[in-house]
C-alpha cells in the first residue's frame, strides 16, 4: 500500500471545554425548562420568541413558502423511504415456540418505543430529508409519538419551511423549534411544552452528540456520530469525473467531512485529483468541500483489490462507493460499513435523499459493529415464557442445582414451593 495523499487534520475529538458546556446547558434546561431553551435561543440565534412549541398555523403556512417541485420531491423521497422500511418491518416477526422440554413454550414480542425525538440540524443547510429518516421508519414501526426539535433557520426565525413540511409529511406528531445541546436535554428530561422521549435519534454537531452521550441512560439514543464520511473503492477502468464528484459531495458537508479513495491505480488516483480540482471551482459550494478535501482528504493506493478491500473492511466507513468493473463481486467481500453504494451510477446522494435507505450512519469505525437508524431501532425485542405445572417440574432440577450453586436460596426457593403443590 501507498499512502498518495494523507490527511493533516484529526476532524473529531472529545474536548474538556465541550463536555463542560454542555453539561451546565443540561443542567439550566433541568432546573428552568421553556424559560432556558428560550433564552438560548434568543442568545444563540437571535430570535425572540414566546413558545418553541410550533403550530398547525405555521405547519400550514411553510407548505406557501416551499417551492411545489420541492414539496413533490419531499413525498416521492417519503414513499420510498417508507416503503423500504414496511419492506424491513415485514423481516421481523415475533416468535412463539416449544421447546424440547414439554411444558416449556419460549417467544418474543417486538414493541414499539413508545415516543422518540428525532433531532433534525439545520447549520449551514436545512435538512428536510433528515426528518424524513428519523419520523418514517419511527412511525412506521408503531411508535406512538414522534417528537421533532430542529433549530431556528436564519432568515426565517423559526425552523425551515422545507423541514417543516417533510417533518409533516413524515408524520411527527408535535415539532419544537429549539437546537443544540438544549433541544436534547428537552427531549431527554422534558419541559413544560418538550415532551420527555424514550429514544433519541439523529445527527448533529459536537455539542448534539456530547449532549447526547451525557443523557445516555436517561434515554436512549440511536449512536454518537462523528463527521460524515465517504469511502470510494476503484479500479483503472472506473470514470474519475464520477469519483471526483462524489468526493466533492462529501467534503461540501462541512469543513470536518471526511472523503477517502481506495484505488488500485496510481494514474486513475491522479485523474481524480486532476478532476477535483478543475471541478470545484464551478460549484457554488465548492470553496468549503476542496478546503475539506484539502484537509481531511486520503488516497490510498492499494496493491491489489484484495488489500483494497481489506483497507476498506478496516477503514469501516460510513458510505461505501464501489467503482470497479466487477462492483457486485467486490461488495460482497465487503463487511464493514454503514451503507453501501455499488456501481457507479450509485452515488451517496441518492442514499442521502431518496433511494429509501437510511442516510444516519455509524462513523468512525463504529460500523464494525453497529448499523444506522432503521425501523428495528424503533422496536424492543421482549422476551416471554409459558411454562405449565408440567414444565415447572421439567425445570425444576436443572434450575435448582444451578441457584444452590450460586447461593441464592431464594430463587432456589420460589421453585421449590411450587413442587410441593405438585
Amino acid at each position: 500500500m501507498y499512502l498518495m495523499k494523507d490527511a493533516p487534520r484529526k476532524t473529531f475529538e472529545r474536548d474538556q471545554a465541550t463536555t463542560d458546556l454542555v453539561a451546565e446547558i443540561i443542567r439550566n434546561v433541568q432546573t428552568n425548562g421553556d424559560r432556558e431553551l428560550l433564552a438560548l435561543t434568543e442568545k444563540f440565534d437571535h430570535v425572540t420568541m414566546d413558545t418553541v412549541r410550533i403550530s398547525e398555523a405555521q405547519i400550514r403556512a411553510a407548505y406557501t413558502q416551499v417551492e411545489p417541485e420541492t414539496i413533490e420531491a419531499i413525498r416521492a423521497a417519503a414513499a420510498q423511504i417508507r416503503f423500504f422500511a414496511e419492506k424491513q418491518l415485514e423481516c421481523l416477526r415475533p416468535l412463539t415456540t416449544a421447546t424440547p422440554v414439554p411444558g416449556v413454550t419460549l417467544g418474543h414480542r417486538l414493541i414499539p418505543i413508545e415516543t422518540v425525538g428525532a433531532y433534525v440540524p439545520a447549520g449551514r443547510y436545512p435538512l428536510p430529508s433528515s426528518a424524513l429518516m428519523l419520523a418514517i421508519p419511527a412511525k412506521v414501526a408503531g411508535v406512538k409519538t414522534v417528537v421533532a426539535c430542529s433549530p431556528v433557520s436564519k432568515g426565517y426565525d423559526t425552523i425551515h419551511p422545507a423541514v417543516l413540511v417533510a417533518m409533516d409529511i413524515a408524520g411527527v406528531d408535535e415539532i419544537y423549534c429549539t437546537g443544540g445541546a438544549q433541544a436534547v436535554a428537552a427531549m431527554a428530561y422534558g419541559t413544560e411544552s418538550v415532551k420527555k422521549v424514550d429514544l433519541i435519534a439523529g445527527p448533529g454537531n459536537r455539542f448534539v452528540v456530547e449532549a447526547k452521550r451525557q443523557v445516555m441512560g436517561s434515554v436512549g439514543i440511536d449512536s454518537l456520530a462523528g463527521p460524515s464520511e465517504v469511502l470510494i473503492l476503484a479500479d483503472e477502468l472506473a470514470n474519475p469525473d464520477f469519483t471526483a464528484a462524489d468526493l466533492l459531495a462529501q467534503s461540501e458537508h462541512d469543513l470536518n467531512a471526511r472523503s477517502t479513495l481506495v484505488t488500485t491505480s496510481k494514474e486513475f488516483a491522479q485523474k481524480v485529483l486532476d478532476s477535483l480540482e478543475a471541478m470545484a471551482p464551478t460549484l457554488s459550494t465548492g470553496e468549503t468541500a476542496l478546503q475539506s478535501w484539502n484537509d481531511n482528504g486520503m488516497i490510498l493506493i492499494a496493491d491489489s483489490m484484495d488489500e483494497a478491500i481489506a483497507i476498506s473492511n478496516d477503514l469501516a466507513p460510513e458510505h461505501l462507493e464501489v467503482h470497479t468493473h466487477n462492483a457486485e463481486s467486490v461488495a460482497a467481500k465487503l463487511t464493514n460499513f454503514g451503507s453501501l453504494f455499488i456501481g457507479e451510477y450509485t452515488p451517496v446522494a441518492f442514499g442521502d435523499y431518496c433511494s429509501g435507505t437510511n442516510h444516519t450512519l455509524p462513523t468512525m469505525a463504529t460500523a464494525k459493529y453497529s448499523n444506522g437508524v432503521w425501523v428495528g431501532t424503533f422496536l424492543k425485542t421482549s422476551f416471554t415464557q409459558h411454562i405449565s405445572r408440567e414444565g415447572c417440574r421439567n425445570l425444576a432440577g436443572t434450575c435448582t442445582t444451578l441457584a444452590h450453586a450460586e447461593g441464592l436460596m431464594a430463587h432456589e426457593n420460589s421453585v421449590l414451593v411450587r413442587l410441593k403443590e405438585q
